[in-house]
């Protein structure tokens, strides 16, 4: 199967859509205390069933280095104590800020949490700066996904205001096929 990769950006705040209230009551909260247990967790949670495998391989000390960076953030929803979907944000040079990781845990998929946990992780994207003295302030907020991630990816990131400025086919892959990678293969059923 080809896999084709979109990249997608907000160039200004004013870009941000709103999504429609959550079914279920949620609390989107910042982790700000590095843990790579806590973070290996939800990159398998919720890639599992997308076969999100690069980051599997990492080492304890890989994690750490990723997750102290200053600009680094990760911010997670959570549904009465249980998390449902995370998004990571990563400061790079002027001004820009890479939504790394976004995604719900199986369980919480088909509740309408997406698009408020993506309003929320976009939000924190454009006044990180202000949570860390001495980088400079947004100026753009970006993001990739294709044709393996979840079929309502695109669909969530363009309704929130997000503009695709690159698409590229990339070389034939395959959706592995057999248990996912996650913590819980197959947990989605």
């Amino acid at each position: 199967m080809d896999v084709t990769t979109w990249y997608l950006e907000q160039t200004s705040p004013g870009d941000l859509v709103a999504a429609k209230p959550p079914r279920l009551e949620i609390e989107v909260v910042r982790a700000e205390i590095p843990n790579p247990e806590f973070s290996r967790f939800l990159y398998t949670a919720v890639g599992g069933d997308w076969h999100w495998t690069d980051r599997l391989a990492w080492s304890y000390g890989r994690w750490t280095a990723l997750l102290e960076r200053p600009g680094f953030e990760t911010w997670v929803a959570w549904h009465r104590g249980t998390p449902a979907g995370f998004a990571e944000l990563e400061a790079h040079p002027e001004g820009e800020v890479e939504i790394t990781s976004f995604g719900l845990l199986p369980w919480a998929i088909g509740q309408g949490l997406g698009g408020h946990l993506l309003h929320t992780g976009t939000a924190r994207a454009w006044d990180l700066a202000s949570r860390w003295p001495g980088l400079p302030g947004t100026r753009r907020v970006w993001l990739h996904t294709c044709t393996l991630d979840g079929p309502h990816a695109l669909a969530n990131y363009r309704a929130r205001g997000f503009r695709v400025y690159q698409e590229k086919l990339n070389e034939p892959g395959d959706r592995p096929e057999g248990p996912t990678p996650g913590p819980w293969p197959g947990a989605r059923g």
